[in-house]
């Protein structure tokens, strides 16, 4: 056995590993804007569930449509998914639960099912940012703009923004890409998100994601 030398000055930590090139499958290693999905692996097995289905499933259809533009862009996509008190899930497991245990959430989340190269974080309040990894992925892919999507606009969605907010995040929150249980709720979170939190509400056919990357995330400013 070696015996430590006393005369030696104090131990050098390894360096942090360089950036990687291809960190996650396809997925730059580097980013400043990312979308992120929210509560949308869900079984819908509330008591206001159907309502809420109701509205989710024709956004669902425009979501997955930016979800697609935004891989061809090279902007990664996170999933930011309530835990919903299953402390021992994780994301397969979640998926696997939507779509196998015949919950009336399931036609959402087959038109949602993240992917290999899709990140993934479990949350287990309202918030996306509340005791999660998001903060620190976010930082470590450089992001300055998110674009929040998902349900429901008034609970989760809103939370999230607000901590994005206060993070100095420019928000994008598509009003065609998130949903909530009533027309009036979803109109009003997203008046709030827009006057309040200076996002940019336009629908989603309306933004322009290469643009976005070319402003370096800096979204234009919102109409009025």
């Amino acid at each position: 056995m070696t015996r430590p030398d006393p005369t030696a000055g104090p131990r050098k930590s390894a360096p942090m590993p360089a950036m990687n090139e291809d960190l996650h499958g396809n997925v730059p290693d580097k980013a400043e804007v990312a979308l992120i999905l929210i509560d949308v692996i869900n079984d819908m097995e509330f008591p206001e569930g159907d309502q809420l289905l109701r509205y989710a499933l024709p956004m669902a259809d425009r979501l997955a449509a930016l979800k697609r533009q935004a891989t061809e862009a090279s902007i990664p996509v996170v999933y930011v998914n309530d835990n919903f008190g299953r402390w021992r899930s994780n994301v397969q497991a979640q998926v696997e639960h939507c779509l196998r245990d015949g919950v009336r959430g399931q036609p959402l989340v087959e038109r949602l099912k993240p992917v290999e190269d899709d990140y993934f974080v479990l949350k287990p309040k309202h918030s996306g940012f509340f005791s999660t990894t998001l903060d620190i992925l976010l930082d470590y892919l450089q992001v300055k703009t998110v674009i929040l999507t998902g349900v429901a606009a008034n609970i989760c969605v809103l939370f999230t923004a607000n901590d994005a907010y206060m993070r100095d995040f420019h928000l994008i929150v598509p009003a065609d890409c998130v949903a909530s249980n009533t027309v009036e709720e979803n109109r009003y979170a997203l008046e709030q998100m827009r006057v309040v939190l200076k996002a940019d509400t336009r629908p989603s056919a309306e933004i322009d994601l290469d643009a976005l990357k070319q402003r370096g995330g800096h979204p234009p400013r919102p109409r009025s």
